[in-house]
């Protein structure tokens, strides 16, 4: 089972970009197209990916009191290298996250705190862009139903997610309540994959509650902030993408951008690859040739998803080998020192 798990999400990769996407624009027109970019464009969009890396870390730091940049760069490197690698990677990210951080001198309560919040507001974000891309588009006098489904499915998730985090933080009783009731519904989704059932998650959102309640009172409006930059930033970095192939306003306007974003950001809520590799790079380049209506833009528009997936994807998986063996070296020269400070026989 387990190799089943990993082989599949791999073959869904490979399904994607060699079946499906040379659909959407074949690779040779692609690869014309990138061969077109001037050496300052390519620099003002490395600008805009090293600012969208920046952004990654406030949000951590918005969570974790204490956290340097430094220390948050590092850990938001490795951890996002590893989620978008491996199977399972977000899983495998969390506990890579940890390790990091608690190398650092953070506490474990803390950083399981940041963790679940950095997490949270992350998800409310997703669900939040559909209906926002939705309104901008209804305020300019646009229509679109796609994306009225997906604003509409948005903002119930983001209600429910309110809901709960309003219940969760409220008061004791209460998040006992919506820990026992999340763990029953989650187990029986467990039960249909033969998983045996959650336990412990009343007491577990009861510890929760009693962390971030005073956490959120002093810091939910940076953490807000940090989020919406984070995802907006990001964002940035693709419409910068489509302007530099040619892809004007004209064709595609920032919101039908932001809207095709927003769409694909929501799908990646439950990730199918490790990083949603294959889903976005399909899925973006689709909704943004639908919203341009001209086949003649196709290579462009496939050309910038691909050169934003790298500034936004790949670059981070190579900071984020980088940072693991930087990460290692200091911990080595940290080890070393420590013992260099003992006294011998003691």
């Amino acid at each position: 089972m387990r190799v089943l798990r990993a082989v599949v999400p791999l073959g869904i990769v490979a399904t994607l970009f060699a079946i499906v996407l040379p659909k959407l624009a074949a690779y040779g027109d692609v690869w014309r197209q990138v061969q077109t970019l001037r050496w300052y464009e390519v620099a003002v969009l490395i600008v805009f990916a090293t600012w969208n890396i920046l952004t990654y870390q406030f949000v951590m730091m918005a969570a974790l009191p204490g956290l340097s940049l430094s220390q948050a760069f590092h850990t938001g490197q490795i951890s996002t290298a590893v989620t978008n690698t491996l199977p399972a990677g977000s899983i495998v990210g969390v506990g890579v996250m940890y390790a990091v951080l608690a190398s650092f001198g953070h506490g474990a309560a803390a950083i399981a705190l940041a963790a679940v919040l950095t997490g949270w507001w992350n998800t409310l974000a997703k669900f939040a862009l559909p209906s926002a891309a939705l309104l901008i588009l209804a305020f300019r006098g646009g229509t679109h139903t796609g994306l009225l489904s997906a604003a509409l499915t948005g903002l119930a998730l983001l209600l429910a997610a309110v809901v709960v985090l309003v219940f969760v933080t409220a008061n004791d009783r209460l998040a006992r309540l919506a820990g026992r009731t999340l763990a029953r519904w989650y187990s029986k989704l467990r039960d249909w994959f033969g998983r045996p059932p959650v336990e412990g998650w009343e007491e577990r959102f009861s510890r929760f509650r009693e962390r971030s309640a005073g956490l959120l009172r002093k810091r939910w409006h940076l953490l807000t902030v940090a989020t919406i930059v984070s995802h907006l930033s990001l964002f940035w970095v693709l419409l910068s993408a489509l302007r530099v192939f040619g892809v004007k306003s004209e064709i595609i306007s920032w919101p039908e951008a932001l809207g095709a974003f927003a769409v694909v950001t929501l799908a990646t809520a439950v990730p199918v690859t490790p990083g949603s590799l294959g889903v976005v790079e399909v899925g973006m380049s689709w909704g943004l040739q639908w919203a341009a209506g001209d086949a003649k833009y196709d290579a462009q528009i496939v050309a910038a998803v691909l050169l934003y997936r790298a500034l936004t994807y790949f670059l981070q998986v190579i900071l984020g080998v980088l940072s693991y063996f930087l990460w290692r070296w200091q911990m080595g020269r940290t080890e070393e020192e420590t013992a260099g400070t003992s006294i011998p026989g003691l």
